[in-house]
């Protein structure tokens, strides 16, 4: 016991073992109630054995389990955003605004505490499914029109998850294959098109300036040949292949999007088993997450970064088993397509450690818009015009700001 929990410095009575135990029980059976609540207001089905399961398995109802997170995210976010949200309102489109033939997308990187930091954080809030914030290392990027200087769409990249099944199963690896070249891979945690451009298929679009060399320049200048905070260890080949899953089930995004070769510029490669943690909710975490620290050690220590748990899932699967509640409530059984992309004709042998190098031929951003101009987007601007009607107003979250 340290100076700020003794009673005689905190002016309180001390409490018996006995009360402090009964305190804990009635804390534990509050949050074990909280979370069952939850879950049943989302659409799952607890059954006598506490299986979890989901009432519907439709879309729609997916959608509506998401709807909560994300109506959790946006008014977490409302305390920093709602006032600037006029303003970045402005940086959106109105169907008017879009010219189709004049259309320019310019990559631009975000800088942490910028305009463009709060651009992508409150595009992101508009999403149907709730956008993580990445881990570990993150490369982002808002990509703007540069005819009218409105945003098309964002594009995040950070760490990948250490074990993918249908990721690893693809590559070819082996435990100390992925364990020595995984730094060499990211993940794609938000990647898509805003309103009117993702009428125009601009989601199919950014997917494909993901895979330009631009991407590959902008990870060698933030991390090529620095040292790791864990191992110390240096790398000198770059970013090899990107990671993505879709919102739910599988993806129209990436279906048919090829080069001009015909080849697959993201590849299906499998599915999840169904596990996260959007079910539990921002505000249900804090809860679970404060519970754990009061109960159980960090487990996650390293002089660089300090101590703590090493994800979100830690948290939820620790404070569950604290809790009497089964580890398999982590599976939420929206099973979501997996999809790898080679920035290299030899990504997979390099991953393996068959190629000492990767042998890159990556297309530039301005290359990889010519292709998606003359394959989708004119054709698509011929063929539909409901974008034009489209106002940004009525993107609006919170009111008149």
């Amino acid at each position: 016991m340290d100076d700020r929990d003794s009673p005689a410095q905190s002016g309180r009575p001390g409490r018996s073992a006995s009360a402090v135990r009964h305190a804990g029980e009635l804390e534990a059976r509050g949050l074990r109630q909280a979370v069952i609540g939850a879950l049943r207001s989302q659409g799952f089905v607890i059954d006598e054995n506490q299986a979890l399961g989901r009432a519907s398995d439709s879309k729609d109802a997916a959608r509506e389990m998401n709807r909560q997170a994300v109506a959790s995210r946006r008014e977490r976010a409302r305390a920093r955003l709602a006032r600037h949200e006029s303003r970045l309102l402005d940086r959106f489109a109105d169907g008017r605004d879009v010219v189709p033939a004049r259309i320019r997308p310019v990559l631009v990187p975000v800088a942490r505490r910028s305009e463009e930091e709060l651009l992508f954080r409150y595009a992101s809030l508009h999403w149907s499914i709730p956008v993580s914030r990445g881990y570990g290392r993150r490369i982002r990027f808002i990509v703007v029109d540069g005819h009218n200087g409105k945003l098309i769409g964002l594009l995040g990249l950070g760490d990948p998850v250490y074990a993918l099944a249908p990721r690893d199963e693809w590559v070819g690896w082996n435990e100390r294959q992925r364990r020595e070249r995984l730094w060499h891979v990211l993940d794609a945690f938000v990647l898509g098109a805003v309103p009117p451009y993702n009428r125009l298929l601009g989601g199919k679009l950014i997917a494909m300036l993901a895979t330009s060399r631009e991407i590959r320049e902008a990870f060698a200048d933030r991390y090529l040949d620095r040292r790791t905070r864990v191992g110390g260890r240096r790398f000198n080949d770059g970013l090899a292949m990107l990671t993505t899953t879709s919102a739910l089930g599988r993806s129209s995004l990436y279906a048919r999007l090829r080069d001009r070769r015909g080849v697959d510029i993201w590849h299906p490669v499998g599915y999840t088993a169904g596990s996260g943690d959007f079910h539990f909710g921002d505000d249900l975490y804090e809860r679970l997450a404060a519970f754990l620290r009061e109960h159980e050690p960090a487990t996650a220590k390293h002089e660089g970064w300090g101590t703590g748990y090493r994800n979100r899932r830690e948290v939820i699967g620790k404070a569950l088993r604290l809790l009497g509640l089964p580890y398999h409530w982590v599976y939420h059984g929206i099973r979501r397509e997996v999809y790898c992309a080679p920035l290299a004709a030899n990504a997979r042998d390099f991953l393996t450690g068959r190629a000492a190098g990767l042998d890159v031929g990556a297309w530039s951003a301005d290359e990889a818009f010519a292709w998606f101009r003359e394959r989708w987007l004119l054709a698509r601007a011929r063929r539909i015009d409901d974008w034009r009607d489209f106002e940004r107003e009525s993107l609006r979250l919170w009111g008149d700001g």
